[in-house]
């Protein structure tokens, strides 16, 4: 299975067996993602080396304004898309075989966690999962300790309060926070 065969099935959001094609796609991913960050985490870099592995992380070239404070967590990597000047903060966690896209202006709390799989919940087939992409808008502020569950879409300017869980889509210009989180107010702009 080639990378457009996996962004493919991603983005069709196909149901995953455990063992079978697609599934073995993922742990030849992650082995990959896992080389690439034991670099990213293993050592000091400067910003513009931490582009430049970030960029061999996920499979295409992240904007200059990017910036990352180590360390950094995935287990696929390849299913990321970054817009510009958007900060990542230490020990954030990505599960993005789904499919992430992260907008313009982001910033992204200490120890934030993405997921973008859920498991069947059938214990017979417990092991098979189903992806979901998550879309954060512009602008958005996620705080720490928060965690965005798949299927997850973040409109423009919101907020995430810091350890929030965000169950459901979050509108433009929002502030949420909470467990689950919920809307606390509008932003007036």
């Amino acid at each position: 299975m080639n990378l457009d065969e996996f962004y493919k099935a991603m983005e069709e959001q196909q149901y995953i067996v455990a063992g079978e094609k697609l599934s073995l796609q993922f742990h030849k991913l992650a082995q990959e993602a896992m080389k690439i960050t034991s670099e990213i985490n293993g050592k000091y870099h400067t910003p513009k080396k931490l582009r430049k592995l970030f960029s061999k992380l996920i499979g295409k070239k992240v904007d200059d304004t990017f910036v990352l404070f180590p360390p950094f967590y995935t287990d696929c990597g390849k299913n990321i898309n970054i817009g510009k000047n958007v900060f990542i903060n230490s020990c954030c966690h990505f599960q993005d075989q789904g499919g992430i896209t992260i907008g313009d202006g982001c910033l992204i709390g200490h120890n934030v966690t993405i997921a973008t799989l859920n498991h069947d919940f059938d214990p017979s087939k417990r092991a098979n999962i189903t992806p979901k992409s998550v879309k954060i808008g512009k602008n958005v502020w996620i705080g720490s300790d928060s965690t965005i569950l798949p299927g997850i879409e973040i409109g423009d300017g919101a907020v995430i309060g810091a350890g929030s869980v965000v169950t459901k889509s979050v509108l433009p210009n929002t502030i949420v926070a909470g467990c689950p989180a919920k809307l606390l107010r509008e932003i007036k702009i």
